[in-house]
């Protein structure tokens, strides 16, 4: 027992309502559409922002670029009266370009450098500790060479290198790009550099926005998605709430109309017990009681009186079984739909008077109860509606089967019908016999007189084995 609590215990797992499906088959593609569209939208925007991003850079540097070039030829122009007459070992035109080279400092951070291609420090005013020492084989912290790189720049003619350097403001080593020229005469390296902390900070930035823009993007996305599925959500809420209010109406004519039809059948019934079987009972009853007092009398009309008795009960047993087989005949289930629609023409014409004819096709197959029910009734309802309102002198009934099913086509020459609504509830019960079977039900106009066309769907005609164990073998019938 203890073990079955558990299974005693779990949660019932409620199936989904057509209501929840719809909002999931509406929402679920919204939500990925907006999920699939935000991710583009993100991802093209960052890809155009990096290019727009690294175009800045590349323009920020080449500017930074240009300012160097441009302090490197006026520093060269400004040591060239020294430097173009003194031979390879002026020493003292050497001192004399130094000191100006280490006067010549700019803003915070910039200053010329000069290095021998030995890699000796020359001239370094804002780091002097640097100065008189041999720098070469030195890299900076990421392993970038530094001033063996220059002094390569500088024997070629000149160039821009960048590299890790510290600053001489703080001592933290920054991105710095440097321009280097030669003077080849005296072996020298002489550039200036200057550092990227804006360029970097304007990178940044700008990344920065990006993102930001990016994410105050996803989040209109977000609310634009949210007010989708509001809008979505509100409308099924509406449509369910209008749809069941027409259900409920729809299921109140329904059920208003089944209590019409089981009251306009019922009031049939009992017209026909009262016109028909009460009467003859009733005239039974007079002659028995003719009879009786005649045998009492000794009269010879007795036997008259017992036959005439005899013969009205006869009329009632056969009024009975008429209304028998209007309410359900038993030749429908016996022998099939053939056989039942041949009684009802055969007695319809022999009530009105109206030349009917039926033709039908033997079935390879039989069709089930309901399609059986349903055409026949439809046939008895049309019959009727013939006889009260088409002043008709023809009808003819036609049933066969087919590759998709089973028709039912009945014609007369009578004065027609207009159409399908406002006519009562017989033609509606037709349609709708056909609705509950997944078939079709027509009505179109003939010159003169009308067709009713009804038909069932192959899933209602059973397969030839089950025919085979259900018919009877003496007679075929659809």
């Amino acid at each position: 027992m203890k073990r079955l609590l558990p299974r005693l215990s779990a949660p019932i797992k409620r199936p989904i309502s057509y209501a929840q499906k719809l909002f999931l088959l509406a929402t679920v593609p919204l939500l990925l559409a907006v999920a699939a569209i935000a991710f583009l939208v993100a991802h093209q925007s960052r890809a155009m922002a990096e290019r727009e991003i690294a175009d800045l850079e590349a323009q920020l540097i080449s500017a930074k670029q240009d300012e160097l070039r441009n302090y490197v030829q006026l520093a060269r122009a400004s040591v060239s009266d020294t430097y173009n007459p003194a031979p390879p070992d002026d020493e003292t035109a050497k001192r004399i370009v130094t000191q100006r080279l280490a006067a010549m400092t700019y803003g915070t951070e910039g200053y010329f450098f000069v290095y021998d291609y030995d890699g000796t420090n020359l001239v370094a005013p804002r780091q002097t500790d640097l100065i008189t020492r041999n720098w070469a084989g030195l890299s900076d912290s990421a392993g970038t060479p530094v001033v063996d790189r220059l002094i390569e720049l500088a024997r070629q003619g000149g160039g821009y290198h960048e590299y890790l350097w510290p600053k001489p403001s703080t001592g933290e080593e920054a991105q710095m790009v440097s321009y280097v020229v030669g003077l080849q005469d005296w072996q020298w390296a002489i550039g200036t550099g200057v550092f990227l902390d804006d360029v970097l900070n304007s990178v940044a930035t700008t990344r920065a926005q990006v993102e930001y823009r990016v994410h105050r993007t996803f989040l209109y996305i977000g609310a634009i998605a949210l007010a989708a599925v509001l809008l979505v959500f509100m409308s099924g809420v509406s449509i369910t709430i209008r749809e069941r209010r027409l259900a409920d109406a729809k299921l109140k004519e329904l059920t208003q109309r089944i209590f019409d039809t089981q009251e306009e059948e019922r009031g049939r019934v009992a017209r026909e017990l009262h016109d028909g079987i009460s009467q003859m009972l009733v005239g039974v009853r007079y002659a028995l009681d003719l009879a009786r007092r005649r045998l009492k009398t000794g009269d010879d009309r007795a036997p008259e009186s017992l036959d005439k008795g005899v013969d009205m009960l006869g009329g009632a047993i056969s009024e009975v079984r008429r209304i028998s087989r209007d309410l359900r005949p038993g030749i429908l289930d016996d022998l099939g739909l053939g056989p039942a629609l041949q009684a009802l023409t055969e007695e319809f014409q022999k009530r009105t008077g109206i030349s009917t004819e039926l033709e039908t096709v033997v079935f390879r197959n039989r069709l089930d109860e309901e399609a059986k029910i349903a055409l026949f009734r439809i046939a008895q309802e049309a019959l009727t509606n013939i006889e009260r309102h088409a002043d008709a002198t023809e009808v003819k009934v036609h049933l066969s089967g087919h590759r998709t099913g089973a028709s039912m086509h009945i014609m007369d020459n009578g004065r027609g019908i207009a159409d399908l609504r406002g006519h009562g509830l017989g033609l509606r019960n037709m349609a709708e016999r056909m609705e509950q079977l997944d078939g079709t039900f027509t009505i179109s106009h003939r010159n003169p007189g009308t067709c009713l066309d009804a038909t069932v769907p192959l899933k209602h005609m059973l397969p030839p084995a089950s025919a085979n164990r259900t018919d009877p073998p003496k007679k075929a019938a659809p």
